[in-house]
C-alpha cells in the first residue's frame, strides 16, 4: 500500500523490493503461509532488507522483540486472533513499514480500516497505529473473558454444576495466557522506547506517541490483571459455597449420630452375654422395658430437643436453601 493516498496493489516479492528502494511511506503486507517455513533465502534479502539483524523475519517460534538499528527498527508483536496468540513481524523506517505474518491478520486489516480517518503522517505513526491495535486485540479478549467470569460467578450463586469448574479454569488459563504473552513483550518494548526517548534527537511528536502507547499498555495490563482477580474471586466463590454445602452435611451426619449413638450403646449391652442378665433379666416384660422402651423413650427425648432448641428446623431451611441453588 502506497501512502499517504492509499493505494493498496498485490505485487510479487520482486515488485515489493523494488517499491521498498524507492517509494516514500509504504505498507508492505507479506503474508506466508501456515506451517511451513519459507525456502530459499531469508525474507528479509528477498526483500532488500540487508540486515544481518533481520534474519528472523518470518520464522516461527520467535519471542517478543523490539529492537532499533540506527534509522530502522524491528518488532516481534504479539495479537489476538480467534482467541489464539500470534506474532507479526515488523521492520519500520523513515520511508515505509514492513509486516510479517504466518495467514491472513485481522490486525492489518483493521489497521488499514483505520487509515481514512486517522490518515497517518510518516511511517512511525502507522507503527503506532499498529501496536495500539495490537494492543486493543489484547483488551477485547481480556474484557470479553471479565464479563464472562462474572455471568458465570452468577451462574455459580443460582445454582452450582460442575462442568462450571471447568469453565472457571478455561477462563483463568486465558487470563494468564494474555499475561504472559502481553508482560514480556510490554518490557521489551517499553524498555527500548524509553532508551530511545532518551536521546536528543527524538522527535517531540513521536515521544507523543510514544507516551500515549505506554499509557494504553497500562491500561490493557490493569484490564487483564482485573481479569485475573476476577477468575480467583470467582474460584474462591465456588469453593466458598461447596464448603458451605460440606459443613451442612457434616452436621446433619453429627445430629444423626448423637441420636444413634446411645442406642448403639444399648443394644451392645443387652447384647453382651453376662450373669445378671442372662440370669435375672429373663421375663418378657423386663426385656419390652429395658431393651426397647429405653430407647424409644430416648428417641423421643432425641427428637424433643430437636424440636426445642431449633436444629431441625435450621437443618430443613439450610436443604430448602440448597434446592433453591
Amino acid at each position: 500500500m502506497s501512502m499517504p493516498d492509499g493505494t493498496m496493489t498485490r505485487a510479487h516479492v520482486s515488485e515489493a523490493r523494488e517499491r521498498l528502494a524507492t517509494s516514500p511511506f509504504l505498507l508492505v503486507d507479506v503474508e506466508l503461509p501456515e506451517g511451513s517455513p519459507p525456502a530459499g533465502q531469508p525474507l528479509a534479502h528477498l526483500l532488500g532488507l540487508e540486515a544481518e539483524d533481520l534474519e528472523w523475519l518470518g520464522a516461527e517460534g520467535e519471542s517478543a522483540r523490539a529492537e532499533f538499528f540506527g534509522d530502522s527498527a524491528a518488532f516481534v508483536v504479539p495479537a489476538i486472533e480467534a482467541g489464539e496468540v500470534v506474532h507479526v513481524h515488523l521492520v519500520v523506517t523513515e520511508r515505509y513499514l514492513v509486516t510479517v505474518h504466518r495467514g491472513a491478520a485481522r490486525l492489518v486489516e483493521n489497521l488499514v480500516a483505520r487509515f481514512p480517518n486517522e490518515r497517518p503522517a510518516d511511517a512511525v505513526a502507522m507503527l503506532f497505529l499498529l501496536l495500539d491495535e495490537a494492543l486493543e486485540t489484547y483488551r477485547e479478549s481480556a474484557v470479553q473473558a471479565l464479563l464472562d467470569v462474572e455471568d458465570l460467578e452468577d451462574e455459580v450463586f443460582r445454582r452450582r454444576q460442575p462442568e462450571q469448574v471447568y469453565r472457571l479454569a478455561r477462563l483463568r488459563r486465558t487470563a494468564a495466557r494474555l499475561h504472559h504473552t502481553l508482560l514480556p513483550y510490554h518490557r521489551v518494548t517499553e524498555e527500548t522506547v524509553t532508551r530511545r526517548m532518551m536521546s536528543g534527537n527524538f522527535p517531540e511528536e513521536r515521544q507523543r506517541l510514544v507516551r500515549e502507547y505506554q499509557r494504553t499498555a497500562r491500561l490493557v495490563l490493569t484490564d487483564i490483571e482485573s481479569l485475573q482477580e476476577a477468575a480467583r474471586r470467582a474460584f474462591g466463590t465456588y469453593s466458598s459455597l461447596v464448603s458451605g454445602d460440606q459443613n451442612g452435611v457434616i452436621n446433619r451426619l453429627a445430629i444423626v449420630s448423637t441420636i444413634f449413638l446411645p442406642l448403639t450403646f444399648l443394644t451392645g449391652f443387652f447384647g453382651m452375654n453376662f450373669a445378671y442378665l442372662t440370669n435375672e433379666l429373663e421375663s418378657g416384660a423386663v426385656f419390652w422395658l429395658l431393651a426397647v422402651g429405653l430407647q424409644v423413650a430416648f428417641l423421643a427425648v432425641a427428637l424433643y430437643v430437636l424440636h426445642r432448641t431449633g436444629l431441625w428446623r435450621r437443618l430443613r431451611d439450610d436443604d430448602g436453601r440448597t434446592d433453591e441453588d
